[in-house]
């Protein structure tokens, strides 16, 4: 790579650009419009208890990731559009990392673009991305036929697929990933963070932190969520441009990173 190739910073969403999962942050407003039922987060909340115990691992993502695709498949993608938009100022916003907006910041005035990474469906990430001032996205894409969820997955980005992607966006937009950077909580997104030259671990959780210090890599904690400013009118208009189809909301149960 030569070196007019051009840094980045990726970052995982939920317990590293939030403090929470953007799901649970989601979950009264899509109750409210008439999306969710109880027992849907019931089961979801369930799934999530069972990773508070045992480590995260593919197969269980899997099991989950299936559930939640029984959940919103026939769901309308109007009203799940207009619930996420909403939403998304009101429920989400007050969950940000100061810390990880300081980075974004900090990251952009160096002259490096910033993506947000996410297993949660493009259409929950994109509109979060913008709150923050992200250039770009990775995402999980849903298949939507005839205006309602299909309960099919076009493109899952989990894992190793988070990597797989990453290194896709760096061709397409030039990016050198040896003088990237990578920021994250789970364990899970192991492969996300050795692709880069600088990855960081955030608030890891007992296995990523391990190999942090195994590896000498930085550990950074954030503690400050904090509500964002007012957004100015052109981020306001990306957040409605970012919801024009729909993925589902429930990518965003996985533990740790989403």
């Amino acid at each position: 790579m030569g070196t007019d190739r051009r840094a980045a910073a990726f970052f995982d969403l939920d317990k590293t650009v939030l403090a929470t999962s953007s799901s649970f942050a989601l979950a009264r407003p899509l109750l409210a419009a008439g999306l969710l039922r109880r027992g849907d987060v019931l089961r979801s909340a369930g799934a999530q208890l069972g990773y508070a115990f045992v480590a995260a691992d593919h197969r269980r993502s899997d099991r989950i990731r299936q559930e939640l695709s029984r959940t919103v498949n026939g769901w309308e993608v109007a009203r799940f559009r207009d619930a996420v938009a909403g939403a998304v100022g009101t429920a989400v916003r007050p969950l940000v990392y100061l810390e990880a907006l300081d980075l974004v910041g900090a990251h952009q005035d160096a002259g490096e673009d910033v993506v947000v990474v996410s297993a949660s469906a493009r259409e929950i990430v994109e509109p979060i991305a913008a709150m923050i001032g992200a250039d770009h996205v990775v995402a999980t894409t849903m298949a939507v036929a005839d205006g309602r969820f299909t309960g099919r997955t076009e493109r899952y980005v989990y894992g190793p697929a988070k990597a797989a992607e990453m290194a896709a966006l760096a061709q397409r937009h030039g990016y050198d990933l040896a003088r990237s950077w990578a920021y994250s909580d789970s364990i899970t997104d192991l492969p996300m963070l050795e692709v880069v030259g600088h990855p960081v671990a955030v608030n890891p959780d007992r296995a990523l932190l391990r190999i942090a210090r195994e590896r000498g890599w930085e550990v950074r904690h954030f503690r400050r969520p904090v509500p964002l400013r007012p957004p100015p009118v052109r981020v306001l208009l990306a957040l409605a441009g970012a919801a024009t189809a729909v993925g589902g909301w429930f990518w965003a149960t996985r533990p740790r990173s989403a």
